[in-house]
């Protein structure tokens, strides 16, 4: 394992911060919103940092099969609480108050929902996969690169689509929605890029492969 799949397997959470202005009556109900959500998500955010950092960790340490597959489904099964949580908190806070709020909302926490679930259903794929012979678990895990990219970016772009405008601004000031001292990049809830698939061969099945040579 190495950095290239790493980048794929860290799909986290992606809060992209759109600076514009609002009116004094309007901005006061908004940023009132933004501290209700923002107040809650936090930890949330800081426990999928987390889970993406111990899957670089062990693909960085090009470690073997079954330290990655217990790693992957662990940071799996985090990252789906973690979506879920955001789901949650965004229900209790409400629509912000902004044109299309309401609309937004409901978008956003079914799409967050939706990826917990697939998280959820990556973990059992990864839990079904062999670690015996190394080159097969590569090979194995290469197949899934694609669907953690599509995963992990699908609950980035709900959040994104809530956050625009004066959506943006009130949650910006709110330290909950800041960029954490832990962020690795993914999972950054200030603004960083997600990251995107890399068509070369996975790292597990690049070292294997030389092995087998």
């Amino acid at each position: 394992m190495n950095k290239k799949l790493a980048a794929v397997l860290s799909g986290g959470v992606v809060l992209v911060l759109t600076l514009s202005g609002c009116s004094d009556d309007s901005e006061e109900k908004l940023n009132a919103w933004a501290k209700d959500f923002c107040g809650q998500i936090q930890p949330h955010l800081e426990k999928n940092e987390a889970a993406n950092a111990a899957i670089k960790q062990k693909t960085d340490e090009n470690s073997k099969p079954a330290e990655v597959k217990k790693t992957d489904s662990e940071a799996f099964q985090q990252i789906s609480a973690s979506f879920k949580a955001l789901a949650a908190a965004l229900e209790s806070a409400g629509p912000p108050p902004v044109e299309d709020g309401e609309t937004k909302q409901k978008d956003a926490v079914r799409e967050l929902n939706a990826s917990s679930k697939s998280y959820i259903e990556l973990k059992a794929k990864v839990d079904a996969l062999q670690t015996k012979d190394q080159a097969q678990f590569a090979d194995d895990l290469r197949e899934l690169v694609g669907e953690m990219a599509t995963v992990g970016n699908s609950g980035a772009q709900a959040l994104k689509k809530l956050q625009s405008g004066d959506v943006a601004v009130a949650m910006s000031k709110e330290k909950g929605c800041q960029k954490t001292k832990a962020s690795t990049g993914a999972a950054s809830p200030s603004g960083s890029k997600a990251p995107e698939a890399d068509a070369e061969a996975t790292p597990s099945a690049s070292a294997t492969e030389e092995k087998k040579a």
